[in-house]
């Protein structure tokens, strides 16, 4: 009789543990020489949908070969100066992130550092 009730005990956690999946989608539209156009992204799980993008940076870990892959996106109408913003933000979470996941207080106050740097050679902030 043990037996049989950590069988069903083993089968009851198998049907209650359902996996949650969660989309996002980006959409890419191309003039004839392949240059984005417009951007525009979807995360239903966000509230998001079809949200128009001038600038889209995604980078994804393959940990078989330890290296990141990039996409990097803009249209063409992307002005220069929302670009020098886009960077700083990028760079500003990313220490924030770099924080967040390793716990390493001082090189994400180097990297804060750094992007307060940028933002003063590129006259960002006011």
């Amino acid at each position: 009789m043990p037996n049989n009730y950590l069988i069903n005990q083993n089968t009851n956690l198998k049907r209650m543990s359902k996996t949650i999946k969660s989309e996002i989608k980006f959409l890419v539209e191309l003039d004839e020489n392949r240059v984005p156009e417009k951007l525009s992204w979807t995360a239903q799980d966000g509230g998001v949908q079809q949200e128009e993008a001038k600038a889209i940076m995604l980078s994804i870990w393959d940990s078989k070969v330890q290296e990141t892959l990039r996409i990097d996106l803009w249209t063409k109408d992307m002005p220069v100066d929302e670009m020098k913003l886009f960077f700083h933000q990028t760079l500003v979470a990313m220490a924030d992130t770099f924080q967040r996941a390793t716990a390493d207080e001082k090189m994400a106050d180097t990297m804060k550092d750094f992007c307060d740097y940028f933002a003063e050679k590129l006259e960002l902030k006011k």
